[in-house]
């Protein structure tokens, strides 16, 4: 059988599926590095259910993992594209369609933005050399992340800490791939919470980015 008509199927059976079991999503495509899920960027409504990797859908979603696999008819869709729901507001973004096998989603419950600080203009001597907020550039503003605890490079001790030093943790960050901008180590992260990080490792997969973040202090 044609692979592509075997795909357009199993498309269309997902979708048959979504209207019994899913519920009503709104798509959205990125078309900037600004708030991709903004309502000029909607492109589509369409129905979508979401499992913990279970096609029977009888168990639920451990935690600590943000993949889930998404049930809906992915002919419209694309990789990067965030789908979310109209009724609870959950936020997904679809990080991969491999071909005849299931949506690969992940769920954004924290929203980010990244900026780079400048380095240093000149040389020699300098009046200031930390972080400067008139010199950072915006990178990405307002994006749907998953952000859990957990990661390389946080809670360390050392020698000199004392017993009541706080150790400021470390967390994983999925995002979706992001054309024209390459995240970096030193990159600055801000969330939804008020909280502030330090990127620490920045990977690009067919997935999207998986950053390791660590917590520094507001």
């Amino acid at each position: 059988m044609n692979p592509d008509h075997l795909q357009d199927m199993i498309d269309r059976g997902m979708g048959r599926a979504a209207l019994k079991a899913g519920r009503l999503c709104n798509a959205f495509r990125p078309s900037g590095a600004t708030t991709p899920c903004a309502p000029q960027n909607r492109y589509l409504q369409l129905r979508a259910a979401f499992n913990a990797a279970d096609p029977h859908f009888v168990r639920a979603n451990a935690y600590g993992h943000p993949v889930w696999y998404g049930v809906f008819d992915s002919a419209y869709t694309e990789t990067g594209d965030y789908l979310v729901e109209v009724e609870t507001g959950r936020t997904f973004f679809i990080a991969a369609q491999p071909s005849l096998l299931p949506n690969v989603c992940v769920l954004a419950e924290r929203v980010v933005s990244l900026v780079r600080p400048a380095g240093p203009c000149g040389f020699g001597v300098q009046h200031y050399g930390g972080v400067q907020q008139g010199t950072l550039e915006a990178l990405l503003t307002t994006w749907p992340a998953s952000m859990l605890e957990g990661g390389a490079g946080g809670g360390a001790r050392y020698p000199g800490d004392l017993p009541s030093d706080v150790r400021l943790a470390a967390f994983t960050v999925l995002l979706p791939a992001t054309p024209a901008i390459v995240l970096r180590v030193e990159d600055l992260l801000a969330d939804d919470l008020g909280r502030n990080f330090i990127v620490s490792s920045a990977e690009l997969s067919a997935l999207g980015w998986r950053l390791g973040v660590r917590q520094v202090a507001s």
